[in-house]
């Protein structure tokens, strides 16, 4: 939940008196708890105000008030809205290269990484801000961010905020919402699906921006097609296979393989960004041996592909709740990344294994992407602050369930989803730690679904709550730890290189007390490196089902 993440530590306390503060800056303030001034002002009057319960914490209906530097502005909003590859980003990102200061938001590490390349190498020193990165470039002006790290703070003169439809996301539909209201710019640029922009002309209106839509048509051909793959021999070079889960695409990458005509390159969402650009890199080079991709929905933003055709092994995947088929836009999205514009293969073709499959994709392909409805939204730390204040033996966890509970939303947004939020504050709670430190924790960037993960951050928190300070110990010695040869444990490499990841994140956050982030960021490298040693070989197995009994984690911290 990035977009609540504090730009600098927070206090080790509730800043008991603060109230009284006279002294207490705007700067400082600012600075401290990356928040409004204004709200810290409101915190003062309820502290001393015998009627602060009649204040609604959970009155969620107006949040474009939320930021008082953007709406000193009117803005000029800019929609650039059309297909996969239809250079909507790229007229885009001309005007921010152009500009004399600047910001790009994108919904993946990998985007921001490109961008910032992409700028500096045009003599536009461009700073790189993620979640877990800092690379800051003398005399920048400019900075390429992950949505959640988007500053809106800050005046700038031209920002780019990517893939805007997914606003509409239930789990991270409110870092888009934030950076759409919230940045502060004489020019803010929108790319994205056109289902969005109806809604975002209603939730503009009351911010007084001017709003101009530009539609952008496909620049290179898409041709469905009505007859089916058939079988695996019939896969040839430039062909991206699409499935869902990581035993389908080594078991389709195997099978391709064993035919002796072709290599495969992988890329799902659990490979670490830096293997999956490389998994990329290779496909796309055409002297490469490995000249197929198979691939999980990840494909469908943030990696530059030579494709020539798309082929859906299933129209069908499990969203983490059911078992569901694609959606348009999903199906239009990944289909859409055959036939990039000016590559070796301009024009895209797209079909399915199973000839059952068809008729949906063809249908999904002529339709136009539903109206996006609603905006995700969710409370800023402010307003969980001052909520605790009425509630003060609440834990964080109670904190979360009864504010998501009680919020009030206008018609056009909806609650994030914090699940995930709400699984690690559950841990957090058992632990005797301010609400600040715990609120941390809670909106780090973890994985609760993954075991390992899960107990990488229980681990850190016991350590932090113990010493205050989390010392990493080395997890890999160069030369002692090989290449897995199944499943298992290329799965639990994986989630090895989430907890290295969690470290730096933290590391970020609470830099006193998690001083080893250079360290943090050497073993992800190594982590990297030994799964893309996995992947060029023929070392699949089918997995282990059974449950990990015994972690790989014994101990990370000292």
């Amino acid at each position: 939940m990035g977009s609540l993440l504090f730009r600098r530590r927070l206090s080790r306390t509730l800043v008991p008196g603060w109230s009284d503060n006279a002294d207490f800056s705007r700067s400082s303030w600012q600075l401290k708890f990356g928040t409004s001034y204004g709200v810290y002002q409101c915190l003062r009057k309820l502290s001393s105000s015998t009627g602060a319960k009649k204040f609604d914490f959970t009155d969620l209906t107006r949040p474009h008030t939320w930021y008082p530097n953007a709406r000193r502005k009117r803005r000029n909003v800019i929609l650039h809205v059309g297909p996969t590859n239809s250079g909507k980003t790229y007229h885009a990102l001309k005007r921010l290269e152009s500009s004399s200061s600047g910001i790009y938001c994108g919904p993946l590490r990998l985007l921001a990484w490109e961008v910032a390349q992409r700028l500096n190498k045009a003599k536009v020193p461009c700073d790189l801000i993620t979640g877990q990165e800092r690379e800051e470039v003398d005399g920048a002006k400019h900075r390429a961010v992950t949505v959640e790290m988007a500053d809106v703070t800050s005046d700038y003169n031209c920002a780019v905020v990517d893939e805007i439809q997914m606003l509409g996301c239930r789990t991270r539909g409110f870092s888009f919402t934030r950076a759409l209201l919230g940045i502060s710019a004489d020019e803010l640029h929108l790319c994205g699906d056109a289902a969005a922009v109806p809604l975002i002309q209603e939730l503009l209106k009351v911010t007084d921006d001017n709003v101009k839509v530009q539609y952008y048509e496909r620049l290179s051909p898409l041709i469905p097609l009505k007859v089916p793959l058939g079988s695996f021999s019939n896969i040839r070079t430039g062909d991206c296979i699409v499935t869902f889960s990581r035993y389908e695409i080594y078991n389709i990458k195997k099978r391709i393989e064993n035919g002796r005509n072709h290599l495969c390159s992988v890329v799902y969402g659990s490979l670490p960004p830096e293997t999956r650009t490389r998994q990329a890199t290779m496909f796309n080079d055409e002297s490469s041996d490995f000249d197929v991709l198979v691939a999980s929905d990840a494909i469908g933003m943030g990696l530059n592909l030579n494709i020539s055709r798309i082929i859906f092994s299933t129209l069908r995947k499990f969203d983490g709740v059911e078992m569901r088929e694609l959606s348009v836009s999903e199906i239009k999205q990944i289909a859409g990344r055959a036939g990039r514009y000016r590559s070796k293969f301009p024009v895209g073709e797209v079909t399915c294994l199973d000839p059952d499959d068809i008729p949906l994709l063809l249908s999904s392909l002529s339709s136009p992407s539903p109206i996006i409805e609603a905006s995700g939204t969710f409370s800023n730390f402010d307003l969980l602050f001052m909520y605790s204040r009425l509630h003060p033996n609440y834990g964080i966890h109670q904190i979360l369930e009864h504010f998501v509970e009680n919020a009030k939303l206008s018609e056009k947004y909806f609650i994030a989803d914090c699940e995930q939020m709400l699984k690690v504050a559950a841990v957090i709670d058992e632990l005797p730690l301010s609400l600040n430190d715990k609120y941390l924790f809670t909106v780090s960037s973890v994985d609760m679904d993954d075991d390992i993960s899960s107990q990488g951050l229980t681990q850190f928190a016991q350590s932090y709550c113990k010493n205050g300070i989390v010392r990493l110990k080395e997890i890999f010695t160069p030369g002692t730890l090989k290449v897995p040869k199944s499943h298992k444990a290329l799965k639990e490499l994986e989630s090895i290189h989430k907890v290295l990841d969690l470290y730096v994140w933290l590391s970020f956050h609470m830099e006193d007390s998690f001083p080893d982030r250079e360290l943090a960021a050497s073993q992800k490298a190594i982590c990297s490196m030994i799964i893309e040693e996995f992947l060029g070989r023929d070392g699949w197995q089918k997995p282990n089902l059974r449950k990990l009994r015994h972690s790989p984690l014994k101990s990370l911290s000292g």
